[in-house]
């Protein structure tokens, strides 16, 4: 890059206004040493904590060397962008009412891998008409990327004891995207400081104890794993630790009290979708193929499959109140399921059949 230092500061603090216009909550700068993080992804694959989610693993080191996954790169522009729904159905109240079937707010909206890089892909286009052609690539979830690390070495946020990242007045609901760059800009420094003290609401909520020890999570216990990554038979002893939660699970965020200076979503896309939010399970569970295909497109619920959408339904309604309506519409489905969720129903109708014996 052409320019002296005066010059590149002025550009970062460009860079920073534009984010802003283009809807980011906050945008930081940082270098590419991942070297400390690097060690603990290493020790947490070891622990076989990933489960089957191979991906995790077989990139090596391009998730923790941004030079291996795009060459060239010397600098990351890390962004964070709210996506709560301010017109959502309360979380808490949909959680404990055990006919309604518990959304992560992530994915009520439009997806956010294409929103989050849509945006990065315009910021980056608008440094490029500033300055000339530059070398870059977005990345949101999308590719081998250490998000939370670079993030908290931007100066966003410190990784909570739940791993997500968490900024003081940001709370923790929002996404996280970056840009890889070949321009060498100034960094800001990171986040050092951890505010979460003594406080282990987040471990103490998780309704798996997936949270095994502070900053450190076993995804195979995680609902969020069970319920999107996972594609095989949900372990019997975690089906009813799992209760409504049909994608995803938002429970340590909603337990953290920093979260109360959350700002909730001011891009359009991120609003409610099909009534998603206060959905019944017996409704969900009513849809062919065909309706799941229409209402998930272009939105995250397309990460599960249909057959692993039916077998989450299938533990919610294991889970529900007992009632003859459920277990009607269970068995209804016995014929043209697959096996697998065939033996998630059957599951769910013995806990049926046990609650309206009693």
């Amino acid at each position: 890059m052409t320019g002296n230092a005066p010059f590149r500061a002025e550009l970062a603090r460009q860079i920073k206004a534009w984010g802003r216009e283009e809807g980011f909550a906050q945008l930081g700068i940082t270098h590419i040493d991942l070297t400390h993080d690097e060690a603990l992804l290493e020790a947490w694959l070891a622990r076989g904590y990933h489960g089957e989610m191979a991906y995790m693993a077989a990139h090596g080191a391009k998730r923790s060397r941004p030079e291996l996954l795009v060459p060239g790169t010397l600098s990351v522009i890390s962004a964070t962008l709210n996506y709560l729904p301010a017109s959502a159905y309360d979380m808490q109240t949909a959680l404990d009412d055990r006919e309604r079937a518990y959304i992560a707010r992530y994915a009520l909206g439009r997806d956010y891998h294409k929103v989050m890089r849509g945006r990065l892909r315009r910021l980056a286009a608008r440094i490029n008409a500033a300055i000339g052609p530059t070398g870059f690539r977005v990345f949101s979830d999308s590719a081998p990327v250490l998000e939370k690390a670079l993030a908290r070495n931007a100066g966003l946020g410190w990784i909570g004891k739940h791993t997500n990242l968490i900024n003081r007045t940001q709370g923790s609901w929002f996404f996280l995207g970056e840009i890889y760059t070949d321009l060498a800009l100034p960094v800001d420094p990171p986040y050092l400081a951890d505010h979460c003290g003594s406080c282990t609401r987040c471990i103490d909520v998780c309704p798996t104890a997936a949270i095994v020890a502070p900053y450190t999570l076993d995804a195979r216990r995680c609902i969020a794993y069970l319920t999107i990554e996972f594609a095989g038979s949900i372990p019997h002893a975690l089906r009813p630790l799992i209760g409504n939660r049909v994608f995803g699970c938002d429970d340590c965020q909603l337990a953290c009290p920093w979260n109360r200076y959350a700002e909730v979503a001011t891009v359009p896309d991120f609003e409610v979708r099909h009534g998603l939010d206060a959905a019944t399970l017996l409704e969900l569970w009513a849809w062919d193929e065909a309706t799941f295909r229409t209402r998930t497109e272009g939105s995250a619920l397309r990460r599960v499959s249909y057959q692993q959408w039916q077998r989450n339904l299938a533990v919610g309604l294991g889970n529900s109140a007992p009632a003859t309506q459920t277990l009607a519409a269970l068995a209804a489905r016995l014929d043209a399921a697959t096996p697998l969720v065939v033996e998630h129903i059957e599951w769910a109708m013995a806990a049926q059949q046990a609650g309206l014996r009693e």
